[in-house]
């Protein structure tokens, strides 16, 4: 079912009490408990297309070191912990399938699980940290300063030419045929527009014009939010960087649409923004 990640939140992620151990602790009793695994993998019922919470008795007396709170979402409370026993799948593989409140769940679960196991120490003296804030934050006991998760921005952008043509590009990473819009991390001291333009001229040697915000879209891997963008090429000459992307194409609506009947083209799993930004060219023919 996906979400709409420009309407409210569908669940209440309970700011007012996070620091309030005792009422945590209490929310802990009834609770439910998203485990997040190596990777950010989620377990699924059999269907695979449901994440599997399960009762807080299985995740143990609350630890608040351990069990951090993701919210309440009307008569349910959930919190979520590390567990690298899991075995499952990941939000890309599995997030299409899930209501709104729970994609969005398990989209803050993979945030906070992954930036607890890869950030435990402080920045600043590199002492171990505290989980503090039922899990929204960390304390350093040395220096007293709290820490928080980091996000990072990253753009990615439709670019058509004055064709209405798709710019689709492939990653060296990626299986053979797959395509998707083209994307990269904002440097310091760049705007997001500026961001734009640098990533599409490296990648592919195309200038750009009519730069335009869409829509945005949280991406835990392992802390990256994506701002969806759309442009228009001022030329239709390709120059692959041959090292990100290893080759890409102009694509009709037609020419598209024929490449993924065939299987020859893979797209973005519709999880992603990149899939809606797909979605939003092709809608428009």
């Amino acid at each position: 079912m996906g979400t709409h990640w420009g309407e409210p939140a569908s669940y209440d992620r309970l700011d007012e009490v996070r620091r309030d151990a005792a009422a945590v602790a209490a929310l802990w009793q009834g609770a439910q408990v998203l485990p997040v695994g190596s990777r950010g993998v989620l377990p699924t019922r059999e269907s695979a297309t449901a994440v599997e919470f399960v009762t807080t008795p299985a995740g143990g007396p609350y630890d608040p070191q351990r069990h951090w709170l993701l919210g309440r979402d009307g008569d349910r409370v959930s919190f979520t912990m590390i567990d690298d026993e899991i075995d499952g799948v990941t939000i890309r593989e599995v997030g299409a399938h899930l209501a709104p409140v729970d994609l969005e769940l398990s989209t803050m679960a993979v945030a906070m699980a992954e930036w607890h196991r890869l950030e435990p120490h402080c920045p600043r003296c590199g002492g171990p940290s505290l989980v503090t804030a039922a899990g929204s934050a960390r304390t350093c006991p040395t220096c007293r300063r709290d820490l928080f998760p980091r996000t990072d921005p990253a753009v990615i952008v439709a670019v058509v030419d004055e064709s209405d043509r798709l710019l689709l590009g492939h990653q060296a990473s990626w299986p053979a045929g797959r395509f998707s819009v083209l994307a990269g991390f904002v440097e310091a001291g760049e705007s997001l527009e500026q961001a734009v333009h640098r990533e599409v001229l490296e990648e592919v040697g195309v200038r750009l014009h009519d730069v335009t915000y869409v829509a945005s879209q949280p991406w835990p891997f392992p802390r990256s939010i994506m701002l969806g963008f759309t442009a228009r090429a001022t030329g239709t000459e390709i120059r692959v960087d041959g090292t990100e992307i290893v080759e890409a194409r102009w694509f009709t609506r037609q020419e598209l649409r024929v490449g993924v009947a065939s299987g020859e083209v893979g797209l973005p799993t519709p999880a992603s923004i990149a899939s809606r930004l797909v979605a939003g060219w092709l809608n428009r023919g």
